[in-house]
């Protein structure tokens, strides 16, 4: 039985897969599917990337009605770009977003030329790996993982969002890719165009009716999935914040101003009238799943008194190094003194990983961003209640629960705020 008529379809190209999430003009949810990649090697297939988004829609379509979809827009990693011939084909592999770029030159370019400000340096840049990725013979265009499969479902011409553009060098502030790539080597006519999240760009092509989308819908420019997973939540106001606590502690806040402050790894996304900020600790699950066997989070957190502190102070890491709230390569972890009870470790751990939250969100405000309003949590470790509560001592604002934790649904909002009011 068919669930509903979808009017925005949102596809989230992930790490693990590509997801779907078709929504009705309210914007519910009334269907999701995704497509797990068949292997962690199909992340670096573009391909893969294609084969799941058809199949998705696939599926979909069984499950609701495509006749009055309006739009569709897809989100993809953040970083993840794709050389591409005349014909849109791939030209060998893609570079992913935790890929580091390798050419010795092209790095000490974007030091002496890139603006400070920039958040297109680093080792892992975006434009670096795009500039490498441009002198593969036969090369015509370099565009995002989310550009490419829009072209794909669209009429094929490079166009693209500002927020996966960002860390490429695209400049917010003019709307434009600045002069100062050509002399990094960049070819700005490499490049797809940019328009902001959620515009239209493009009819939808015959790859897209043939999965049986209607010929009136439209494709939308997408976003970033961190942006995508942020308005999913139904986050929207000025000061509401959204906490990832994933493998690593991911922190974004709604502002009315861009803040950019490259030594925290801070920066600044556009969508609609407002600015997301935030940064990126070390710290998160993955710290907690090295040093306590995931097969007793569960028990150990049965036996934890929340209200009660440890008071041991603890600052988890993997390894020295941070970035955010703290800048500082050879930050030490510090887990020990370690108790004898493990219950006592894990919750000195958590409240450890929600000091560096807390202390997350005062470093935004102090760098510009708003007072904190509320928080929406999404990650696996949004689902235990002792951590929670911790953290809500700490943070001291409403804790929300959000709308969804799927970017698919994010992104398909974008397209509803073309169409409905």
């Amino acid at each position: 039985m068919m669930l509903g008529s979808a009017k925005a379809i949102g596809i989230d190209l992930g790490t693990s897969g590509v997801r779907a999430a078709a929504l009705n003009e309210r914007g519910e949810v009334l269907a999701s599917t995704k497509a797990p990649y068949r292997s962690l090697e199909k992340i670096r297939d573009a391909g893969a990337w294609w084969t799941g988004v058809k199949e998705c829609l696939t599926h979909l379509r069984l499950l609701c009605s495509f006749d009055d979809v309006l739009g569709v827009a897809v989100d993809g990693t953040s970083g993840t770009v794709v050389a591409v011939d005349s014909d849109n084909r791939p030209v060998g592999l893609p570079s992913l977003y935790n890929d580091v770029c390798d050419d010795g030159k092209v790095l000490s370019a974007l030091n002496a030329i890139a603006p400070r400000d920039s958040a297109a340096r680093g080792i892992t840049t975006p434009l670096g790996r795009a500039i490498v990725l441009s002198r593969r013979l036969g090369v015509s265009a370099v565009v995002h993982q989310a550009d490419w499969i829009a072209m794909l479902l669209g009429e094929g011409t490079p166009i693209g969002d500002e927020n996966n553009a960002l860390k490429t060098g695209y400049s917010l502030e003019d709307e434009i890719w600045p002069e100062w790539l050509e002399d990094v080597g960049m070819r700005r006519s490499m490049l797809p165009q940019i328009v902001r999240a959620g515009e239209i760009i493009s009819p939808v092509g015959r790859a897209a009716r043939d999965l049986g989308l209607p010929a009136s819908a439209k494709i939308h420019a997408g976003t970033t999935d961190g942006c995508a997973s942020f308005l999913a939540t139904g986050a929207k106001g000025v000061g509401e914040a959204v906490t990832a606590l994933g493998s690593t502690l991911v922190l974004k806040i709604a502002c009315d101003r861009p803040i950019s402050v490259p030594e925290f790894g801070v920066y600044s996304h556009r969508v609609g009238n407002l600015w997301l900020a935030g940064g990126a600790s070390n710290t998160g699950g993955a710290v907690i799943t090295s040093l306590v066997s995931e097969s007793r989070l569960d028990e150990l957190s049965g036996r934890m008194d929340p209200t009660s502190s440890t008071g041991l102070h603890y600052y988890p890491l993997l390894k020295p190094g941070e970035r955010f709230p703290i800048n500082d390569p050879y930050h030490l972890p510090k887990i020990e003194p370690r108790p004898s009870d493990d219950a006592v470790y894990l919750q000195a751990i958590f409240e450890g990983i929600a000091a560096i939250e807390c202390m997350g969100y005062q470093r935004l405000s102090s760098l510009g961003g708003p007072s904190l309003k509320n928080i929406r949590t999404v990650g696996g470790g949004a689902k235990n209640m002792v951590w929670r509560t911790i953290r809500q001592q700490n943070l001291g604002v409403p804790l929300l629960a959000p709308d969804s934790d799927e970017a698919a649904t994010g992104v398909a909002r974008l397209v509803l705020r073309n169409w409905i009011n």
